[in-house]
């Protein structure tokens, strides 16, 4: 099975390049983030026609995930991270798909930092955090894919010393990563590139791209009963070099099947 975790940067401006993209890769799960697009302009019909079920949390401008599963309907099973009944973001959906129960996250970005959007990013980790503590102790196969807007390592900027300051690198959103990932869970990107510097963003400005001057912010996480599963994590990285692309790469994981 593999899975995808890929911010679109706008779903309809950019349909063109995910459809293209979907038909070549075919992956069996999706987690798209930054839909900006409000709930009843996800575009369900074309999705669809491409050979997946979907269900999505829109909003209108800003924000807004979706989980699509190639062939089947994913069963909704979260909309909206739980602690916070003000929070009207939509910043996360949880889904089950073939046995496997899926998380799509877009955690804030958090800049200016400090200020009010930095302490909001990490009460939304904190959140995030609690939750997944609760997923893990179901005992279920989990994945929590998307984009977390933190840099984990020096390994996952191209020049750690310039963003010291900013909110995906502060030490207090490092420390909040690595306190999630000791609850039990597994950075499969980060499994199988121990050593490598290997991005999923480049930014649209001061020619990123063409530089590799890039940032891994997506991550794909895994639950221990998954772990033994893993037979493969990598980035789509050309993906970002196409026509009108994201400013993001699709990260993935594949799984084996289980065990009879």
């Amino acid at each position: 099975m593999d899975i995808v975790t890929f911010n679109v940067n706008g779903i309809n401006a950019r349909l063109p390049a995910l459809l293209q993209w979907l038909a070549e890769r075919r992956p069996d799960v999706v987690c798209l983030q930054e839909l900006k697009a409000p709930q009843e302009k996800f575009p369900l019909a074309a999705i669809r026609d491409a050979g997946y079920g979907a269900i999505w949390h829109g909003q209108k401008s800003w924000n807004g995930v979706a989980i699509l599963a190639r062939g089947v309907d994913p069963i909704e099973h979260r909309r909206g991270l739980p602690g916070d009944p003000q929070d009207e973001q939509s910043r996360y959906i949880e889904a089950a798909v073939s046995g496997i129960l899926v998380g799509c996250l877009y955690l804030p970005n958090g800049n200016p930092a400090p200020g009010p959007k930095f302490d909001f990013k990490l009460r939304w980790f904190e959140r995030l955090s609690v939750h997944a503590q609760a997923l893990l102790d179901s005992g279920l196969p989990v994945v929590l894919a998307g984009d977390y807007n933190v840099m984990p390592t020096d390994l996952d900027v191209y020049k750690p010393e310039r963003w010291l300051d900013d909110a995906l690198f502060r030490p207090e959103v490092r420390e909040a990563y690595r306190q999630l990932l000791g609850q039990g869970w597994t950075d499969a990107l980060r499994a199988f590139h121990p050593d490598e510097r290997i991005y999923t963003f480049w930014d649209y400005l001061r020619n990123s791209w063409p530089r590799n001057a890039g940032l891994r912010i997506d991550h794909l996480l895994v639950s221990p009963s998954l772990a033994g599963r893993l037979v493969g994590a990598g980035v789509d990285k050309e993906v970002r070099g196409r026509e009108k692309a994201s400013d993001h790469a699709p990260a993935w994981i594949k799984l084996s099947p289980p065990a009879p």
